[in-house]
């Protein structure tokens, strides 16, 4: 792999040690993202210290110019040294913090928050957590040397407060909100800024009743930002290995091999399992590749069949193509694939495919159904190891604002990402996050379950797990010492399968099934 020179500074996530610390103490893990420490039973206490102590700040200029202001990652307790600092006596410790702040809407401008009728030249602003303040209009601007790490509690806080507007259908108090939401997404640098202002822009939709339709989304358009995600970490790399690593294991004495893709989209994951085919002992099997794809793709679909075709032809695998399109996947019968069960042996392949088939009831039960109907021998799935199918909002919001910020994370933190690749990485996880928070029903297609869900599923369907074992691992773990040295990447096993982890958190799950044995007994 080249190497590239890295432009940007990123926040260095928490080592491992650091990790089993924030984990044993309970710390908010979006603020230790941002490499400092807050526990979440604190963070209404932390919200008061710093109003308190911007309040000081901000009417004493002299302990402005005269204090040193550090970039703590305790920011509780340096707050609480400032203040002593200071001299400042807080309120009665029997004060409930979380009844100082009066949420009201946010004005969004100075001169909206300006009052007219008073005669005090005074104004309204809003402090963190959106709590109410009030100061002369002679007061300058409060800068900090911790803002990013200020910005951030008030930002996380802020795009949960709003959310629970949503949720509450207090859409005065989600408008204020969200509009202070990316105010303070504005000022925050690194990755939290940039997931919360995808945050902030899929929360606006459903305010403003905007939500996106799955409809509209270009297929090739989303297919162009898939490879520069492809190309700028090893979530898809990860995905094709470990799926190509278990079917490898599943054909290894098959002469004919047909690979049903139900999501071909740019092909990135056959030439690789092709070469590997290519050099097994005594000779390739020969190949057949059916690939799923969409109307408006079918174009694109036969060109890369071509392509296909010509590398098994320079590599001497005898090479077989057939391009489907299908409008949904629940939309293909078994006899569409044309299989041959005295003479091949068929794997089902799907990396992110699944899961849109959830918006349609019924849906995933009526692909399993036919993908049961071609006997094939493994069956391998990868999935985003996330919930945001459930049926609160605010639940699924949390869980997604946790999800896409150690996503975010990761790539802000890769060494080696041209730029491009980035911004249209970061494009294709936005439309994701726009799509779980902002959209509903049908639309609403990024259904994200977990492994154990996915269990559940596949086990209701007649399927039984399939270990991956210690080769998949290796293959994985390989993959991740190739891309970026590893740092920060690491390969988790789960009773079988395999899961790609960002620092401490499971992000994708690889899964192979086959046919239960009382299905594979019935079906002969």
């Amino acid at each position: 792999m080249t190497k590239r020179s890295h432009q940007e500074t990123s926040v260095q996530a928490p080592s491992l040690g650091k990790k089993k610390q924030l984990e044993d103490d309970n710390m908010d893990e979006l603020l230790a993202v941002l490499g400092y420490n807050v526990r979440s039973s604190d963070m209404a206490q932390v919200a008061m210290k710093l109003e308190q102590l911007e309040m000081v700040l901000s009417s004493d200029d002299n302990a402005l110019n005269d204090t040193v202001h550090y970039n703590p990652s305790d920011l509780s307790g340096w707050a609480e040294t400032m203040l002593s600092e200071l001299n400042y006596y807080p309120p009665s410790p029997d004060l409930d913090p979380t009844r100082i702040c009066n949420l009201r809407p946010i004005p969004v401008d100075d001169d909206e928050c300006c009052s007219s009728s008073s005669n005090s030249s005074k104004r309204i602003r809003l402090g963190p957590w959106g709590c109410d303040s009030v100061t002369s209009e002679s007061t300058r601007p409060l800068v900090l040397a911790v803002d990013s790490q200020e910005t951030g509690v008030r930002l996380v806080q802020a795009l949960v407060a709003c959310a629970e507007a949503v949720q509450q259908e207090n859409l005065s108090l989600a408008d204020a909100l969200v509009k202070h939401v990316g105010s303070l997404a504005a000022s925050q640098a690194g990755a939290m800024g940039k997931v919360a202002t995808y945050f902030a822009e899929a929360l606006a939709r459903r305010i403003y009743r905007i939500h996106p339709s799955s409809a509209a989304i270009d297929p090739s358009f989303e297919e162009i930002l898939q490879m520069h995600f492809y190309e700028s970490c090893p979530y898809l790399k990860f995905a094709h290995f470990t799926a190509n690593q278990a079917i490898l294991e599943s054909v290894a004495t098959a002469r004919c091999v047909h690979v049903i893709d139900l999501g071909l989209n740019q092909g990135m994951q056959w030439p690789a399992l092709m070469q590997a085919l290519a050099l097994r002992p005594g000779g390739p099997p020969s190949f057949r590749l059916t690939g799923v794809g969409t109307p408006s793709n079918r174009e694109g679909i036969q060109q890369l069949g071509w392509k296909l075709a010509q590398l098994a032809q320079a590599i001497g695998v005898e090479f077989g193509f057939k391009g489907l399109v299908a409008e949904r996947l629940s939309d293909l019968v078994p006899e569409m694939f044309e299989t041959r069960p005295e003479s091949e042996t068929v794997v089902v392949n799907s990396v992110f495919e699944l899961h849109p088939l959830l918006a349609r009831p019924g849906s995933i039960e009526k692909l399993l159904a036919t993908v049961k109907a071609v006997k094939p021998s493994i069956v391998t799935v990868v999935e985003q190891e996330a919930n945001h199918n459930g049926a609160v909002f605010l639940d699924r919001f949390n869980e997604a604002l946790h999800y896409y910020s150690s996503l975010f994370d990761s790539l802000e933190d890769g060494l080696m990402i041209p730029g491009q690749d980035r911004v249209m990485s970061e494009v294709y996880l936005g439309r994701q996050i726009l799509n779980v928070v902002a959209a509903e029903g049908i639309d609403r297609i990024e259904r994200h379950e977990t492994l154990a869900q996915w269990r559940k599923r596949m086990g209701a369907a007649g399927f039984d797990p399939v270990n991956l074992g210690s080769d998949a691992f290796k293959q994985a773990s390989l993959l991740l010492a190739l891309f970026a040295g590893g740092d920060g990447y690491r390969v988790e096993e789960n009773d079988g399968s395999l899961m790609l982890a960002w620092q401490t958190k499971p992000l994708i799950a690889a899964s192979a099934w086959k046919l239960s044995d009382d299905t594979a007994e019935w079906r002969r």
